[in-house]
């Protein structure tokens, strides 16, 4: 048996997320349709991670394990030839049986992305959010600070009493960086884990201090609280964008096929 690793970069907008629903076009479904023609074996394609409706991903990781041996150049141009426009996978590499896209990963980097524009561009639309207050960025800065370092971030999870927020809810935030641009900024975050629209959650709250909605000081109350209700709403999903997965060192990989 043998497992290959696919980094992939998708338009969230056409799709209910990364994973498969019943009659809802997803990017996990569309994948593993084409990757069954060209292999003629159904296989399940694993991600580092869900992302939602509307979502995007300029470097997706997820694995599959085959059991035969084959041309990887080949497959990746075959299998971009088969996908949409909107999703393409970008590298194939061949990784020891031990790699796991979401087990394996030892930091994720979201990016959010937050035009300072006052009437919202149309070409921009999909792909950032517009706020409808103006955002003071040195208190953006100064709130940052509360969510850096180890927390428990249950306030912050949709999904507070199941899955990795019920069982796992203490996470790592490295860094939350204010990327500027002339009429943007972006929010990059790089954490060992993230919980169920965690970033979204964060991004609300930051919008919310940095508008005055609510006082820098109570960013503190609402993490101690660890109660969803006590956040703001999250911040709209097409302004996100999963960046980066980061793993160590993979040894043993085989070959590497970028497109």
């Amino acid at each position: 048996m043998r497992k290959y690793k696919l980094t992939i970069a998708y338009d969230g907008t056409r799709y209910f997320g990364w994973q498969i629903q019943n009659e809802r076009k997803t990017i996990q479904e569309e994948i593993q349709q084409a990757v069954k023609i060209i292999l003629k074996e159904d296989i399940i394609i694993t991600a580092s991670g869900r992302t939602d409706a509307c979502v995007h991903a300029i470097g997706q990781v997820a694995h599959f394990t085959y059991s035969k041996d084959f041309d990887q150049k080949k497959f990746l141009y075959s299998l971009n030839c088969l996908l949409s426009e909107d999703i393409k996978v970008t590298e194939i590499e061949e990784v020891p049986i031990s790699f796991h896209a979401r087990y394996s990963a030892t930091s994720k980097i979201y990016q959010y992305h937050i035009s300072l524009d006052k009437i919202q561009n149309p070409f921009t639309r999909y792909y950032s959010y517009t706020p409808n207050k103006d955002l003071d960025l040195t208190i953006m800065k100064n709130a940052i600070t509360y969510f850096l370092g180890t927390h428990d971030f249950s306030s912050f999870s949709n999904k507070q009493y199941s899955g990795c927020a019920k069982n796992k809810p203490i996470k790592t935030i490295f860094r939350i960086d204010i990327i500027e641009n002339e009429n943007k900024i972006i929010l990059e975050f790089e954490a060992d884990g993230f919980l169920y629209k965690m970033v979204r959650n964060i991004v609300g709250t930051l919008l919310d201090v940095s508008s005055k909605k609510i006082s820098l000081d109570s960013i503190e109350k609402i993490l101690n609280a660890k109660d969803r209700r006590k956040a703001s709403a999250p911040a709209e999903p097409q302004g996100l964008f999963l960046f980066k997965v980061n793993y160590n060192n993979l040894s043993g990989m085989s070959s590497n096929v970028s497109k």
